[in-house]
């Protein structure tokens, strides 16, 4: 055995360990939305009240995910995989065990705790454990993960719910989460010189409140309505809030979030298209599901099958994907996915009543293998621009905004559908004589929807259209000296596993 092989192997016996995690964390984030009716029904509690199941997931995540640029850069992998993976474990354990609906939100939000650590600190252990002509295929790997997991949620969670008892989806969680707590304990065994750094905490407060405000402010739009002053004034808050932080972070010596990363041109506009892509990327997850079970009446059982097939797809080019991207680079990937994703998005604004479910499911298979070729090629690419030591902030800036545009994205195509559906729905009425029965509300209610949905689609066209025009922007990247001339590895930053 020479001594690269020795060098290969700690990697990927730790990343293995680490995608294990990541992978069953993403998995958790869409498992539970099929069964919010079910836990309604038995916790006695309202459609508003349970969507905290949802929202304050998506929070935690939101306030935690900026703070793990510090965390990696001050403590080793193993203490944060294990804190990460005892937090996540301790609140699926609770979650499971809830009879009372603040005990199943509390472990939620325990269980959201450890997930926002895990993404970002697996990330830069990847980053730093390849080279940057083999990162591609790396990222790829972890591509099939991030897009696989969630995907296939809504698929496995609705057969769980069919024959067993909704604690079931944590319950079967759990020994997975302990064995790989256990395994992550055992085996992982990384060193870091004492580095000394103190957590503004001014900072903290005003990220959290920032990126609080703004997550809390736009998913909570498509419920409350952007009239409501509860709504403009969480995002008006958290606006102040965050250009407050931004501007504290160029002020201190050691930020808590170094928003100097968008210095660099190719992780700009890699960001840029991410963003503007995972706004579009809801109007396939979000309303799909409304159209297929509404409109044409199809079980949430078989709405979980129709989008499986894309999932599928997704993970399977995610790897071949990665592997593209190391021998052409992102450019001709991003514009060949983001052509694929514009012209299949414009097809789902053209829906009918009449709409065949083998026709959602081919298109909405196609629309995924587009996208695939999108999120981790451009990504990868502007991270490989950055210096050594931006990558933990790199990486952070990138979940967090990734989870901003999704609340932005799922409150602004909510919003977009809701005023669509009620002027057709004015409109439809003027044909009717005096006052329609029963039955023509009824297809007068579901047309409207159709529009509603149809001119939602429609408009997420050009913003996948304005990501296209981006794309062709994008040079293959190359990395960066650190400016403070700093630009050295880390001792200890690669963990490694016990010998035997």
């Amino acid at each position: 055995m020479d001594l690269s092989e020795k060098q290969i192997r700690p990697q990927y016996g730790i990343l293995s360990i680490l995608m294990v995690g990541a992978f069953i964390s993403f998995l958790n984030n869409t498992l539970l939305n099929i069964a919010l009716p079910s836990i309604m029904t038995e916790l006695q509690v309202e459609p508003s009240t349970v969507q905290w199941l949802t929202t304050g997931f998506m929070l935690v995540s939101g306030i935690l995910i900026p703070t793990t640029a510090f965390l990696i850069e001050k403590y080793t992998v193993r203490r944060l995989f294990i804190v990460a993976m005892g937090l996540f474990t301790i609140g699926t354990i609770l979650s499971g065990t809830a009879h009372e609906f603040s005990i199943l939100l509390s472990g939620r939000m325990i269980q959201a705790s450890g997930s926002a650590i895990m993404m970002p600190l697996l990330m830069n252990v990847m980053l730093v454990s390849f080279p940057v002509e083999k990162r591609g295929t790396a990222m790829g790997v972890f591509g099939l993960i991030l897009m696989f997991a969630p995907a296939i949620g809504p698929t496995l969670s609705g057969w769980i719910i069919e024959h067993y008892d909704w604690r079931m989806l944590f319950h079967f969680i759990t020994p997975i989460a302990s064995i790989v707590f256990i395994l992550g304990f055992i085996m992982l065994k990384d060193k870091k010189e004492k580095v000394i750094l103190k957590l503004d905490f001014f900072s903290l407060i005003l990220s959290s409140i920032g990126f609080g405000g703004l997550l809390y402010g736009f998913s909570s739009a498509g419920n409350m309505g952007w009239g409501n002053p509860f709504v403009y004034g969480t995002i008006v808050i958290g606006i102040i809030s965050l250009t407050w932080f931004i501007i504290r972070q160029s002020k201190l010596d050691i930020p808590m979030l170094n928003f100097g990363v968008y210095r660099y041109s190719m992780f700009a506009l890699a960001s840029a298209i991410s963003m503007v892509v995972n706004m579009a990327m809801f109007s396939g997850f979000l309303l799909l599901p409304i159209y297929a079970q509404t409109i044409l009446g199809i079980s949430p059982m078989h709405t979980g099958l129709m989008l499986l097939p894309g999932a599928i797809l997704n993970a399977v080019m995610s790897p071949i994907n990665g592997r593209l991207f190391d021998k052409y680079g992102g450019r001709i990937l991003a514009v060949i996915g983001l052509t694929i994703t514009t012209v299949t998005t414009y097809l789902f604004s053209q829906l009918t009543v009449e709409t065949t479910y083998t026709y959602l499911v081919i298109i909405h298979a196609i629309r995924m293998f587009g996208m695939s070729m999108v999120f981790m090629p451009v990504s990868t690419n502007g991270l490989n621009q950055l210096p050594r030591n931006l990558y933990p902030h790199g990486t952070a800036v990138n979940n967090t905004l990734n989870q901003v545009s999704a609340a932005i994205g799922t409150g602004f195509l909510i919003t977009l559908m809701s005023l669509r559906e009620e002027a057709s729905a004015a409109n439809l009425l003027k044909n009717f004589q005096g006052q329609p029965t029963e039955a023509q509300s009824l297809q007068i209610e579901l047309q409207a929807m159709l529009d509603g949905i149809n001119f939602t689609f429609f408009i997420s066209t050009f913003l996948t259209l304005f990501a296209l025009i981006l794309a062709f922007f994008i040079k293959r990247a190359k990395q960066e000296e650190d400016i403070t001339g700093k630009n050295k590895p880390k001792q200890g930053i690669q963990p490694k596993l016990a010998k035997n």
